[in-house]
């Protein structure tokens, strides 16, 4: 069976057991639970704290799992590897400090460094060349400059509103961009490429919809200069001879542009969709 590692809470975990809910698999009926299987689809479910995710894989003692690109680079773990971005959890990652004092991160050459990811900062200015004294910690690191215990801070960042509340200020460059992702451990093991075409299934359900219309003959080709769908759109005759039934798989962040542009061209019975499952 494969052994696929989810996280068990936190920020990661509902929308996880969502996707592998939507790509066909069984997972867990209680929250409590650590461990199930799904002898349908022959896999186990160990459920683990998302910064350990990396490690259990990497090590071999599971097949894959789902985590965060930080906490995979975090973990330094040489067996573990990311497969495929699955687009959720995203976030940012950046250095903050004292307004003023930085402009880059040569600054902080011989300085501390507070940060729940001691790995991943560690790496990224390794390779800079800049040494520094990580000051690790385990979350809310912008208090970190204000006690006293930090000269500066990397953290996650969104809107950097809460840097800005602890009196902290953003300089130099993105250490990562980072979401949620699948990885995989040092050994290739059956299941694994159908768990990745499952869950791409379900990354394409939920970045396109089918759009159908009616659209008199001779405009064909106007509308496909609109949307011409991933190949090609399929066009079905109707009983009126002048006209034709268009269906076609439109991006789902565009599809209102689409019926606008497809109504003014002549399209009418224009109708959206929502796809639960794709093979693309």
């Amino acid at each position: 069976m494969l052994r696929i590692a989810v996280p068990n809470k936190g920020s990661l975990a509902e929308t996880a057991a969502e996707m592998l809910s939507e790509a066909g698999y069984t997972g867990r009926r209680d929250s409590k639970d650590l461990y199930t299987v799904d002898p349908v689809n022959e896999v186990e479910f160990f459920y683990l704290r998302p910064r350990d995710i990396a490690t259990y894989v990497g090590s071999g003692a599971l097949d894959v799992g789902i985590t965060g690109r930080d906490l995979l680079l975090d973990a330094r773990m040489p067996g573990a590897r990311e497969v495929e971005s699955l687009g959720f959890a995203g976030s940012t990652f950046r250095f903050a400090g004292r307004p003023g004092r930085f402009t880059d991160v040569q600054d902080l050459q011989g300085l501390r460094v507070a940060t729940a990811y001691p790995g991943l900062v560690d790496a990224f200015l390794d390779e800079r060349g800049i040494a520094v004294d990580i000051v690790p910690l385990d979350g809310a690191v912008e208090s970190a400059v204000q006690l006293g215990v930090a000269d500066a801070v990397a953290d996650v960042v969104s809107t950097g509103t809460t840097l800005r509340q602890a009196g902290l200020e953003i300089f130099g460059p993105v250490l990562l961009e980072s979401d949620a992702v699948l990885i995989s451990g040092p050994n290739e093991v059956e299941g694994t490429e159908t768990l990745l075409r499952r869950l791409r299934g379900v990354l394409a359900a939920r970045k396109y919809v089918l759009v159908d219309y009616d659209l008199p003959a001779d405009l064909v080709d106007q509308a496909i200069a609109v949307a011409p769908g991933l190949e090609s759109p399929t066009i079905s005759p109707l009983r009126d001879p002048e006209w034709v039934a268009v269906r076609v798989m439109s991006p789902r962040r565009d599809v209102n542009r689409v019926m606008d542009e497809l109504y003014a061209i002549g399209a009418r019975a224009i109708l959206v969709t929502e796809i639960l499952a794709a093979r693309l």
